[in-house]
Order: C-alpha cells, then structure tokens, then sequence
C-alpha cells in the first residue's frame, strides 16, 4: 500500500493543480490523474472536472471515497488501487459507465450489492484484500470477462461466478481455499494455480485431463461412504453448471504446463496490477 515519505503533510490540491493532472489517453479519452499525491481524501475541487474518461486515484492514502463520485458518470476506467480501502460506497451503482474497476490492495472486507449494478463492467480487480465471500449481485456483472480475486480470504470458489458467461478468467491465487484428498482424483499441490477459462482456449490434452478427473470426482461423490465438503460442492456444483462451456484448469497436471500457459497468452492485462 501507499505509504507516507517523510514527515510533511501534502498540502490540499488547487483547481489549478488537478486540472493541470488532466491528460489525454491514446484513443483520445480525457484522464484525471491523481495518483501518488499523498491524497487522505478525494479533493472537492475535482468535482469541478467531471468531463473524464478515466480517474486514476491510485496510491494514495484514501480510506473512503466522497458522495460525489457518484457524479463521474462519464467514466469508464477508475483507478483506486493500493489505497487504504475498508468499504465502497452504495453509490458505486451510478457510475454505469465503467467497464474496469481496479480496487486492488486496499482493505476491502465486503462489497455492496450496488456494485452489481455495473452492467457494463470488463474488468474488475479485487486481489490483495480481506475479502471472505462476494455478493450474490456479482453474478449481474453479465459482460465480465476477468475477475481477479487473488490474495483474499477465499476457503471457497464463490458460487455467483458460475453465471458470468462471458467471464474468461478468473484469478482465485493466494486464497486459503481447501480442497480435501478424494480417492483417484489428483492432489492440488502449493504450485498449481486455480483459474477458470473457455473450453475452446484448453488444448486437447488439457481438455481430456479434466473430463478424466470430472468423471473419478463424480463417481466419487455418488459413494454412500463419501461426504462432501463444502468446498467441493462448490466446485462440483460450477463444474456442472457449466460443463459444456467453462472447464476448470486447475484440474490439469503439471507435465501440461506448457500447453496451459498458451490457453492463458490471450487473456486482458489487468491495469495496476498483471497478477492479481
């Protein structure tokens, strides 16, 4: 997270000052960057230059966001990542434009439903958290294609994200999610990374693995002796949700790395943060 330099506190930014932050994207996009500017609160004066495509309020010191960013409708990237984060705002739902959402590294324990509201979300990064679970209203999110949930407190798969289909990955890496021996059905180790992708980006061998593993983990859950966990009912429950569209890589074996590696080379880069 950001952290303060020396022992001086920032002074407040001027309208001047945040309107000489404003810049032009490549395809022409007004950015109202404010990152790194030691920032405790969103200044008021940024209210003044709504007329934005982008907001980057990254690496700073926020730990709440003001009433009025429900008033950059216009955007449609903002930026709030490595920040000191413990909550959103309801009024996140006003800001439909948006099509990524990077709250990385802050201290998020929750979200409110309103964020499913963003019904034209791509993106939304929400790695290095303190996230438990998600919100059901993340399963409206219908145009979403990455969802990075890294480094939280995940000890399950979210179920909501079996109904994102046009999610492409989804980055569950760092979560203390457990997933109990069952006789015949290979053994995740600390090395495997659990993602989520399209049949048609697994190559042939990958595809057979899982099909091979879905069969020794369904025969296995039939067994009158076999309980299953929470966390595999979870995973069994996606699985079938979505067998003939989603397959889960995690379920590849090692020596198929390589092939794995090629499925993932097409996926978005994620702003702030490659890994999360």
């Amino acid at each position: 997270m950001a952290k303060k330099k020396g022992g001086k506190k920032p002074k407040p930014l001027t309208l001047k000052a945040v309107q000489k932050c404003v810049d032009l994207t490549l395809d022409g996009r007004r950015r109202l960057d404010l990152s790194y500017k030691g920032l405790t609160t969103v200044p008021a004066c940024a209210q003044r230059v709504m007329d934005i495509g982008e907001l980057n309020l990254s690496r700073n010191l926020l730990k709440k966001l003001p009433p009025f960013i429900e008033h950059f409708d216009n955007a449609t990237v903002l930026d709030l990542h490595s920040n000191y984060l413990d909550e959103i705002p309801q009024t996140i739902k006003s800001l439909t434009g948006l099509t990524v959402l990077n709250l990385c590294n802050n201290r998020l324990t929750s979200l409110p439903i309103e964020i499913g509201k963003l019904s034209n979300l791509h993106i939304l990064n929400l790695g290095l958290n303190l996230l438990k679970a998600l919100p059901n209203s993340i399963g409206h999110l219908k145009e979403l294609r990455y969802l990075g949930l890294s480094y939280n407190h995940f000890v399950v798969v979210p179920t909501c994200i079996g109904k994102l289909k046009k999610l492409e990955k989804v980055n569950l890496e760092g979560n203390p999610i457990k997933y109990p021996e069952v006789p015949g059905v290979k053994k995740w180790s600390k090395s495997d990374r659990f993602h989520v992708v399209k049949e048609s980006l697994l190559c042939r061998n990958c595809l057979e693995t899982f099909q091979i593993e879905r069969e020794k983990l369904n025969s296995a859950e039939k067994r009158p002796d076999f309980e299953t966990s929470s966390s595999i009912k979870s995973h069994v429950v996606m699985a079938k949700e979505k067998q003939n569209f989603w397959l889960w890589a995690g379920f590849c074996y090692l020596g198929f790395t390589m092939f794995s590696s090629l499925c993932l080379l097409s996926l978005s880069t994620v702003p702030g943060s490659d890994n999360t």
